[in-house]
């Protein structure tokens, strides 16, 4: 089996690419936050589910009631806010630099956590074959 073929291998690559071309966004985003009538854009949440249905699906469970719930059921404390949460500048700039920066440094840190697994992954796999 080549090492493109496993599963996990194959998702973190995917989300590599995918942390690379939010990175472009948000760069261009911070790049124009002086254009008037700019909004900023975002890449959607990468699923997947879709690009890989041969893994199954995580569940968090709550084993012991000491445990803290899992966020796939949802917290009646923390919502959602459903207007986008940026204002706009009356020259219609919708560009907030501050949550511009959080997600630039948030997803930084994803990426290279994604790194790093990949990393360890094929490190794995080579002390598999006694090739380190």
């Amino acid at each position: 089996m080549p090492i493109s073929d496993i599963p996990m291998l194959s998702m973190l690559r995917t989300k590599m690419h995918w942390h690379q071309e939010r990175q472009q966004l948000l760069a261009q985003n911070v790049a124009n936050s002086d254009t008037p009538t700019y909004r900023p854009v975002d890449l959607a949440p990468m699923d997947t589910s879709q690009n890989h249905p041969r893994l199954p699906p995580l569940v968090v469970r709550q084993t012991d009631p000491a445990h803290v719930g899992g966020a796939l059921g949802g917290s009646p404390e923390f919502g959602v806010d459903p207007h986008g949460g940026y204002e706009v500048r009356p020259a219609g700039n919708a560009v907030n630099l501050e949550d511009e920066m959080m997600k630039v440094a948030a997803n930084q840190m994803d990426y290279e956590a994604a790194t790093t697994l990949y990393t360890h992954s094929l490190n794995l796999i080579k002390t598999a074959l006694g090739k380190s």
